[in-house]
Order: structure tokens, then C-alpha cells, then sequence
């Protein structure tokens, strides 16, 4: 075969016959840009630089360069063989091999002439470029396929040009197809008169380039496991499931491109039925985001122990997170639930709203944030309150959930309000209903963080397991006697046993003692009964907190708390919002 009859029909490619006429009333490009003085040039002369003396030179004095061979000397053959690429060159529309240069051999074999592609050259159909080949065959346009992976382990990129064989007589195939400057076959004109068409494959290795892009997705896929496991080693491995409510959490991480974030959220039970809910984000990626986080979750834990009001609690932490990482911020919304009073008692540091639907389908949102974000300083919280009435549902969540980058954020808390609104189920049921609509999946660019609380309305046989009772006392010496006899008669009520009967008369009595010894009025004695425990709180006017302390063998006093803290399961006590204090034993039920 002729092999120096093959063009590539690039963009802007000038054909060599064209050159080669004399004929031509158009000058050649090397005349039109002589230099001035040198004189025109014959017309078959290399247009290309270094082939010829250079008349400047001779003028200067200097040696003249050595002539190169001319272009038209080389063959196609000699300078495809010669690179260190893979070529091959196939015609027809069968792919038939017409070429293959040593560095394709040396790879895959030498390969016989005539043979179809499909046949011949497995190489290609690994490398998936038969179907590409048609494409480039029909459109006339180049196509290039990046890091394609053989079965030997090697990778190449690939390019497929179309090309065209010349007519037998040396004369280009312009009544055949002619190549335009986008580099699409013309074939409006006589198709099919002329030549062969057929395609260049190149294909450079580019195998260590993949290997090394390997190695760095894997460094990458590494420190992203690595940020991951850390991040939900910090979260709770199991939240705790309060009496009065039913809570589930669902803890997302962003896709594969985006790095792990430091979203957190937590559950923490207080004593005497109230429980903290608490939802977080630290801004920023990565490992540093997620130790911030868990030392934040750690640190609102320990706060949350002192059963302080929650704004309380977010100053505290606001000074810490500072202390942490002066660049560290992050948002937190910290709520706490008292069955006593059906309503969240929340604080936020520039966290989103929390949500609460109604039974009715209404969601009613929190008012605006009450405080900036974490790590600012200089601000004084504040505490809001929400209803949170039996059979409402509420939604904590981080700005995963509801933030895109293509609208603004107070639409994605609408579009979570109305998927809130027609979520029925249980809680984890409710968390994946909420993400499904959010449109949040496996490849989300950012961690979602959601915790749900429902508030059950119970009916039936489970209302019987719940209830209240409650005392007003007056000061003066017949408080304690009236306190035993209230207790006794709604314990007994209760259908407890009678060893549970008398140690909750004790624990009221010493706990009202202790109220009217160190107390102001007004005094009031509760009693809570729930599926799991027999909860006893005694309030009054005075703020001061008491404590557990050993009393010597001559004092008459001091010794009620101890009392308390040895037959109840748990004690506590805590301040309460309008001045005051609140102290409260439990009882464990037997199930």
C-alpha cells in the first residue's frame, strides 16, 4: 500500500499537491511572508525553518546552517514509526488495519495488514474505541477518550482522526470529501467517487499520570473514611429515649467530592422527666470540624448537667468554642422539654428555626435566633419558648438539609415545612420522609444532620401508665403532715406496691422538710408517674441549691438529701425560670 497517500483531514490542512502545481495563480504562503531582500523562493522549496541557507546569515558573516532533509523527503511511515505514541491506521468501515507503527507493536503485538479492528485488535474494544471509530468514521470529527485502562494495567488516552487515502492517480479527491476548518467531512459533492476514508488512532500512555491520580483519590478516599469514622465515633451510638417522648436521629455525610463537615446533634436526659435536645454545626471540613465538634458535644453534655436555662448554657459554650478555635464558629440550637408544661424552652446561636407540626398538619416555627453564632463573644443570650402539645412533632436540622446553592435558604425551610406538615409516622420514618423530599442523596455536597421528637398523645390503656398530681403548700408546722398524707393516698391510688408507697412518702416528706427548713413560699409538691418511673419534685422561692453532705453524729440536721439520694434511683436539683429552685428524686419501675 502506498501509505504516503493517507491525509489526515485535520482543521485548516493544506494538501501537498495543492503545493506541488505549478499552475497555481495563488502565491504560496512562503512568498507572501519572504523576508524583505531575500528575493522570492523557488515554488517547491521546505517551507520549513532550517532547511535552506539563510541569506541574513551570509550577510553577517556568519557560518551558514546545515541544510535538514526536506519535509517531502520523509515518508508518513518514517515519522509515525518513530514516535514513542501508539499509532494505528485503520480504513473502511470495517476498521481494516492498513498501519500500525513499533510502539503499537511493541505494546500489543504486531498486527496483519487487512484484518478487521474487531478481529485483530482486542486492545481496542477494552479500550471501548470501536463504537468511538464509527462515530469519528461518520462525522468526520475528532474524537478523544481521556485515562482509558487495558487489561495489562496500562492507561492511555486515545485520539480517533479521520482521515482520507488519495485517489491512484495522485490527485487529491476534492469531488470526494473535503475536510472544512471545524474539521467535518464535506460530502456534499460526489461522495463516494473518490477515495478511502479511515481513522488515525493515537494513543500516548499515560499510565503513570493514572497511577499517581490513583494514589491521590485514595489519599483522599483515606482521609474522608478517616473524618467520617471520627465524626460518628463522636455522635451518640444510641440515643436516649425519654418517657414522655420518641426520638429518632439521622447523621448523612456529604458526597464523595465533599469533605465531611462537623454536624452534630445529641439527646441528654435532665432528671424529673425534662430532656435536652440539641442540634450543632461547626462551620469548615474535614478531621479539624469534627474534633471541634466533639469537644462542643462533649462540653454541652457537662453543661447540660447543671441543668441550667438553655440560653445559660449556649453563654457557656459561646466562651468555650472561642477558647477551642478563635477562627472556629458554629451554630447550635440548644431545647429543653418539660412534660409538666408541654412547651420547648429553646435558645439558638445563629441555628436555623425549629420546627413544630401540630396534629392538625399546622407547622408553626420558632422565632428568629436569639443569639449569633458560637465563638463571637460579646453577646447575651436569650431563651424562646414553642408549644409543643401531645401529638405535635418536632424537627431540629442542620443547613444541609435546606441549603442549594441555587435559591436561598428561607425557601428550603418553606419546602421542609411542607413535607414536615404531611410526614406521618414514626420518628425514623419522619427523618427519611423529610430527606426523600428535601431531594438529599448519596452525592449531596453537604452533611445533613436531622433529629425528630415526637410527642405522643396517649389514649386508652397507655394513658393509665401516665399521670400528675400536684400539692400547693402553705408554710407553718402541718405542711409535712399534710405532704405524707397527700403522697400516700395518690401513691396507693397508683396501684403501687407498698414497699414503692412508703419510700415515696419518705422522699416526699424529707424533700418538703427540707423545703420548709431552707425555702420561701410559695411551695409546691409534684408527683409523676410514667411507664418507666415514680418522678417526686418539690419548688419553692428560694434559689439556693442544696447539697449532699455527710452529717456528724451530734447534728440534728443535714441529713434528708442523704436519705433521698440512698433510696431514690437518681436526685437533682435545679433553678427554676421566674426565681427559685426545684428538687426532684426518681423512682425506677419494675417492668
Amino acid at each position: 500500500m502506498n501509505f504516503t497517500r493517507w491525509s489526515a483531514r485535520l482543521p485548516g490542512t493544506q494538501r501537498r499537491a495543492a503545493a506541488r502545481d505549478d499552475r497555481s495563480s495563488v502565491p504560496s504562503a512562503r512568498a507572501e511572508y519572504a523576508r524583505p531582500g531575500t528575493g522570492p523562493r523557488p515554488p517547491d522549496g521546505d517551507a520549513q525553518a532550517g532547511t535552506g541557507p539563510d541569506p541574513l546569515d551570509d550577510a553577517q558573516g556568519a557560518a551558514p546552517r546545515p541544510a535538514g532533509p526536506a519535509l517531502e523527503g520523509l515518508s508518513a511511515r518514517d515519522i509515525l514509526g518513530r514516535l514513542p505514541a501508539l499509532v494505528a491506521l485503520v480504513y473502511g468501515p470495517d476498521h481494516r488495519i492498513a498501519y500500525v507503527n513499533d510502539a503499537y507493536a511493541a505494546a500489543f503485538g504486531p498486527r496483519p495488514a487487512g484484518a478487521t479492528a474487531a478481529e485483530a485488535m482486542p486492545e481496542l474494544d477494552e479500550l471501548s474505541l470501536l463504537p468511538l471509530m464509527d462515530q469519528v468514521l461518520r462525522s468526520g470529527t475528532p474524537r478523544t477518550v481521556k485515562s482509558r485502562k487495558v487489561r495489562s494495567g496500562n492507561s492511555y488516552t486515545v485520539t480517533c482522526t479521520p482521515v482520507h487515502r488519495d485517489s491512484d492517480d495522485g490527485t487529491p479527491p476534492n469531488k470526494t470529501s473535503r475536510t472544512t476548518r471545524s474539521g467535518k467531512c464535506d460530502r456534499g459533492r460526489g461522495s463516494g467517487l473518490g477515495g478511502e476514508r479511515g481513522v488515525l488512532v493515537y494513543a500516548a500512555d499515560v499510565t503513570d499520570h493514572a497511577e499517581a491520580a490513583e494514589r491521590l483519590r485514595a489519599s483522599e478516599r483515606r482521609h474522608r473514611e478517616t473524618a467520617v469514622t471520627l465524626q460518628r465515633s463522636l455522635l451518640p451510638q444510641e440515643l436516649e429515649q425519654p418517657d414522655d417522648l420518641r426520638i429518632a436521629a439521622t447523621y448523612q455525610p456529604g458526597g464523595t467530592d465533599a469533605a465531611v463537615g462537623g454536624d452534630w446533634y445529641d439527646v441528654i436526659t435532665l432528671g424529673a422527666g425534662r430532656t435536652a435536645l440539641v442540634i450543632g454545626d461547626v462551620m469548615g471540613r474535614g478531621v479539624r470540624a469534627a474534633a471541634v465538634m466533639g469537644q462542643l458535644r462533649t462540653a454541652v453534655r457537662a453543661y447540660a448537667r447543671l441543668d441550667l436555662p438553655p440560653h445559660e448554657v449556649l453563654q457557656l459554650l459561646d466562651g468555650l468554642a472561642a477558647e477551642i478555635d478563635a477562627s472556629q464558629i458554629a451554630t447550635c440550637a440548644y431545647a429543653v422539654h418539660d412534660p409538666n408544661e408541654g412547651r420547648l424552652v429553646y435558645s439558638s446561636a445563629g441555628h436555623l428555626p425549629i420546627l413544630v407540626c401540630h396534629e392538625d398538619g399546622t407547622v408553626h416555627r420558632a422565632e428568629d435566633p436569639t443569639g449569633p453564632p458560637l465563638g463571637t463573644g460579646g453577646w447575651i443570650h436569650t431563651s424562646g419558648t414553642i408549644e409543643l402539645p401531645p401529638g405535635s412533632t418536632a424537627v431540629l436540622y442542620t443547613d444541609g438539609l435546606v441549603e442549594r446553592r441555587s435559591e436561598d435558604i428561607d425557601e428550603g425551610v418553606a419546602a421542609l415545612e411542607r413535607a414536615l406538615s404531611g410526614a406521618k409516622g414514626s420518628p425514623q420514618v419522619v427523618c427519611d420522609r423529610l430527606i426523600r423530599s428535601l431531594g438529599v442523596t448519596a452525592e449531596h455536597d453537604d452533611d445533613v444532620a436531622v433529629l425528630v421528637v415526637q410527642h405522643p398523645a396517649r389514649t386508652g390503656a397507655s394513658a393509665e401508665l401516665f399521670h400528675n398530681a400536684s400539692l400547693d403548700l402553705l408554710g407553718g408546722i402541718e405542711a409535712a403532715p399534710r405532704a405524707r398524707a397527700f403522697a400516700t393516698g395518690v401513691l396507693t391510688s397508683w396501684r403501687f406496691p407498698v414497699e414503692l408507697c412508703d419510700l415515696g412518702v419518705l422522699a416526699a416528706g424529707e424533700l418538703v422538710a427540707n423545703s420548709l427548713k431552707h425555702g420561701t413560699p410559695p411551695m409546691r409538691l409534684g408527683l409523676r408517674r410514667t411507664d418507666r418511673r415514680l418522678i417526686i419534685e418539690v419548688t419553692d422561692g428560694d434559689d439556693h441549691l442544696p447539697r449532699r453532705r455527710r452529717a456528724d453524729p451530734a447534728d440534728e440536721a443535714g441529713r434528708g438529701i442523704s436519705i433521698v439520694a440512698t433510696i431514690a434511683s437518681s436526685w437533682g436539683s435545679r433553678r427554676t425560670p421566674g426565681g427559685g429552685k426545684a428538687v426532684w428524686c426518681e423512682f425506677a419501675l419494675s417492668q
